[in-house]
């Protein structure tokens, strides 16, 4: 009888003891479980906190972040030129080469306007304009690339900006350094407008001239494109043309390790000979109409060029042109040691430029 007894307490201790057991587990798992809900709640917090952040700081995440989607196949050109108008594209931001373009609604509902815009990747240094380069032939029938040389220059310069604006298109300027520096405010308007603007040398000097040493050549280039970066307050785009078009090997070579793209031409509007402006704009549109499409070389120096540029531009859209806007992917990086030597010139003595009305006023008749 006692030893059922104890058989029974047994028992009732084996199954006390399996009881507290399973207690013990069941709360471990409580206790485990609320654990778990704690870390999800704060990681679920720091999810919120960072879907929350402010638009500046989403910009610079999707930016930082990798693409998800492989890179589409270029076209033929493609590692060069690129339509970049695609309605709906989402791009990274980009440096930006220039003061920012005021972009205006277009006033004139039969304005000749804008066809299409390209990207240029400048790497290497790519030639642009047939009379010299004839590698990378981009322009579709009817297109036409506006280009100006030589300012910027007063009330020549602006004449052909409001010539564009009239009819809501646009160019390409190749300002001299030295005209940069005299008439900063009138290529600040340039870039303002929406102009892409590259350089023309420091002083228009012919590179390929006799005597003109290679270290010369270069200073020519590096300041023109410094004293254009002063200037603007911004870093000018790598496009550069020649004077005159002479184009040096030793030259192209260099340029294409800066990675500045070249522009010569394929059709030259003689505007700098023309004795009116009507000579401008018959010269311009019989050599276009023979070879159907181009990079039209023209200098807003010159007074002529813009006031032949309303006709020009109207004749051009009644024929079918196009104009292709040309920007480049990035901006161009200038050298520390122009950039101090424009700098130092800029400083100089110079005759004063203060308005008459702070220097002379009458005080008595």
């Amino acid at each position: 009888m006692l030893s059922i007894v104890a058989v029974k307490r047994n028992e009732q201790a084996t199954r006390s003891s399996a009881a507290q057991l399973v207690a013990g587990s069941i709360m471990r798992i409580v206790i485990g479980l609320v654990a778990a809900g704690a870390v999800s709640a704060c990681v679920g917090g720091a999810v919120w906190t960072m879907s929350a952040a402010s638009p500046p700081e989403k910009i610079q995440q999707a930016a930082a972040a990798p693409p998800n989607n492989p890179a589409p196949k270029a076209e033929p050109l493609g590692d060069v030129t690129g339509t970049v108008t695609a309605p709906g594209t989402v791009t990274a931001p980009e440096p930006k080469p220039a003061p920012s373009a005021t972009k205006r609604a277009c006033a004139n509902p039969n304005a000749l306007g804008i066809g299409r815009v390209v990207e240029i990747d400048t790497s290497g240094g790519p030639g642009f304009g047939f009379e010299h380069f004839k590698q990378l032939d981009f322009l579709n029938d009817k297109e036409v690339v506006l280009t100006f040389d030589d300012g910027p220059w007063p009330v020549n310069t602006p004449a052909v900006l409001k010539a564009l604006a009239d009819e809501c298109t646009t160019g390409i300027f190749f300002p001299i350094g030295k005209h940069a520096t005299y008439h900063p405010d009138i290529l600040r308007q340039v870039a303002a407008a929406g102009h892409t603007v590259g350089s023309h040398t420091w002083s228009h000097a012919n590179l390929n001239k006799k005597g003109m040493t290679e270290q010369q050549a270069k200073d020519e280039i590096e300041k023109g494109f410094s004293a254009v970066r002063l200037a603007l307050g911004a870093a000018p785009s790598p496009f550069f043309r020649f004077p005159q078009l002479q184009h040096p090997a030793a030259m192209v070579t260099y340029l294409g390790t800066r990675d500045i793209s070249m522009f010569s031409c394929d059709l030259d509007s003689f505007d700098f000979k023309a004795s009116t402006p009507d000579k401008i704009v018959e010269t311009v549109m019989t050599k276009v109409n023979k070879l159907g499409k181009g990079i039209i070389l023209m200098h807003d120096f010159q007074k002529h060029t813009g006031e032949a540029l309303p006709t020009l531009l109207a004749r051009l859209k009644a024929g079918g042109y196009k104009v292709v806007q040309m920007k480049a992917k990035t901006p161009l990086q200038t050298l520390p040691q122009y950039d101090a030597e424009v700098v130092k010139d800029a400083k100089l003595p110079t005759i004063s430029s203060r308005p008459v009305s702070s220097v002379v006023q009458t005080v008595g008749n």
